[in-house]
């Protein structure tokens, strides 16, 4: 299970750095629930695939922060805190570095994204 997680968050990765935002939201539910940084809400694979396709017009990509905590939670569920950030043209922003949390299910199309959260890492 864990290989398969990790192989869906670096999905993540290749499909937003790609800007392809249907490919990324496919690797949500049907109805998932988003939450971006901004506070701004989701509600399911369309929403989630036309929320970032203005986004992925940006010069935004998206950088992993070390190794993601996964902790099953039941069968076919599981908890996923990760650390991330940007950057922008290029240049890393450590003020957009974020702690993301996701919930993962098994779905008969495989792993995917039931919940996501992007929260700001707090500057000391």
């Amino acid at each position: 299970m864990s290989a398969e997680i990790r192989d869906l968050l670096d999905r993540v990765y290749e499909t937003w750095n790609a800007g392809d935002a249907a490919a990324y939201a496919r690797l949500f539910t049907e109805d998932a629930d988003y939450i971006t940084y901004f506070g701004a809400t989701m509600k399911g694979r369309q929403a989630i695939e036309e929320g970032h396709r203005k986004l992925f017009t940006m010069p935004i990509k998206l950088e992993s922060r070390g190794e993601p905590a996964i902790r099953t939670l039941g069968d076919g569920v599981a908890l996923i805190i990760a650390t991330g950030g940007s950057t922008v043209d290029g240049a890393p922003d450590p003020g957009r570095d974020s702690i993301l949390t996701y919930t993962a299910v098994r779905t008969p199309e495989g792993w995917r994204f039931a919940s996501f959260q992007n929260t700001r890492v707090s500057q000391p």
